[in-house]
């Protein structure tokens, strides 16, 4: 699952309302939940634990081109995700050692130069090795801070309502001769063109699906049985914390809150202890995460490429450093981190999530263990269709959105 989606769920929240918010959560978790039951099932069949070699088995290299290419994305987006991180919150946290209360055009509080510059001297070195090694470790610790994060980032509820970008931004309801303000109340539904966004953000947190038939293959006495029930258990528990981290973040700053959650604290008390930690632990989350994400990409990239090479270091390296370099590229000239959630969420995400397990199921499945008419592939079908709409309509919207100008992707800048 995609820590780093879950910045960007308070966002939704505050332009669908918490019930819709509730509705669709629950709607992509368990719809999630049938994928990954479809593709075990497919798994079974063939006898294949790895994503891009169902899509071969399924339909020939054509698949497996189109699985390779949407994991290829969706790490490419989470990766560059987590560099957007690393632009908008080094140069606050620096600001707030350094004391700075007028940040100046120094070099060193340039969230560009800082990408780079961590880029070369800590991702790239990690990308470069042949094995992780004790890598898997430190993604144990970006896991724990993350979660961290989620109970801990959204309530300063006091420092808020006492702070006067606070009362700047219709949160605190003081002054008002005891009148509650229309702004701190909560909506349950609400709809607009940001409330496009929505699908793709959830659809981007909840991407687990390549992992599930490696992590499959890893357990003992593994069985379908086994798979699905780690999978259910650990899509409830990513549910729970998605759903507290939105409204927690939504009932802090309301209509406020920008995509980047963790960005919009900065208009609180940028030298606040908590926030400070916060900021740190899921600095180094990221920046730990992404070699590890980079390792699959490289991975997927090869096999596409060089299908029967093998290990030349000279590829291995030249490979980690274009996709550095892109990813670079795409986080300094994006103009904000919704853009990312946006075009992933709404194409990689959908494709990974509805369409391939489904086209994969059908494709697989003998037709005299099931034919085609047969209710499993009939919802299967619907379940690719339902994958096709998510995508035609989020990506119709989106662009609706930024050919309008609109100003509801800002983040801070």
């Amino acid at each position: 699952l995609s820590f780093v989606g879950i910045l960007g769920l308070a966002y939704a929240m505050a332009n669908t309302g918490v019930i819709l918010f509730l509705l669709l959560l629950t709607a992509v978790a368990v719809l999630s939940s049938y994928s990954i039951h479809l593709l075990l099932k497919s798994s079974g069949i063939v006898g294949i634990r790895a994503y891009e070699q169902l899509g071969y088995r399924a339909f020939g290299t054509p698949g497996k081109m189109a699985a390779g290419i949407a994991i290829t994305l969706q790490n490419i987006g989470a990766m560059s995700s987590y560099l957007y991180i690393v632009k908008n919150e080094f140069p606050l946290v620096i600001q707030a050692f350094l004391k700075v209360d007028n940040p100046t055009s120094e070099w060193y509080l340039n969230g560009n130069y800082l990408v780079i510059i961590l880029s070369v001297t800590v991702i790239l070195p990690l990308a470069l090795m042949k094995q992780l090694g004790k890598c898997p470790n430190a993604s144990g610790f970006c896991t724990a801070q993350v979660i961290y994060k989620k109970f801990n980032v959204p309530c300063p509820f006091v420092d808020f309502a006492f702070n006067s970008t606070g009362s700047e931004l219709n949160v605190s309801s003081s002054g008002h001769g005891g009148e509650e303000n229309p702004a701190c109340i909560p909506k349950m539904a609400n709809l607009n063109i940001r409330t496009a966004y929505t699908i793709p953000i959830l659809a981007f947190a909840f991407v687990c699906h390549p992992e599930v038939l490696p992590i499959y293959t890893e357990l003992r006495n593994a069985t379908k049985k086994k798979m699905q029930h780690v999978s259910n258990i650990s899509i409830a528990v990513m549910y729970i914390m998605y759903f507290l981290a939105a409204l927690f973040g939504y009932l802090t700053f309301y209509g406020k809150v920008e995509a980047e959650l963790l960005h919009t604290y900065s208009r609180i008390d940028p030298y606040d202890t908590l926030i400070l930690c916060v900021r740190v632990a899921v600095l180094t989350a990221v920046t730990l995460t992404v070699p590890i994400v980079l390792f699959p990409v490289r991975r997927a990239i090869q096999q596409m490429m060089f299908p029967n090479k093998t290990f030349y270091w000279p590829r291995h390296i030249a490979i980690a450093m274009c996709l550095l370099t892109f990813i670079n590229m795409l986080v300094i000239f994006a103009p904000n981190i919704l853009g990312i959630f946006g075009v992933i969420g709404a194409t990689s995400a959908p494709c990974l999530i509805f369409i391939f397990p489904a086209v994969f199921y059908i494709r697989i499945v003998p037709k005299e263990e099931e034919p085609l008419c047969s209710v499993p592939k009939i919802l299967a079908a619907c379940f690719a269709g339902i994958g096709f709409l998510f995508m035609i309509m989020s990506l119709s919207f989106i662009i609706v959105d930024w050919t309008s100008g609109s100003k509801t992707t800002s983040s801070g800048h």
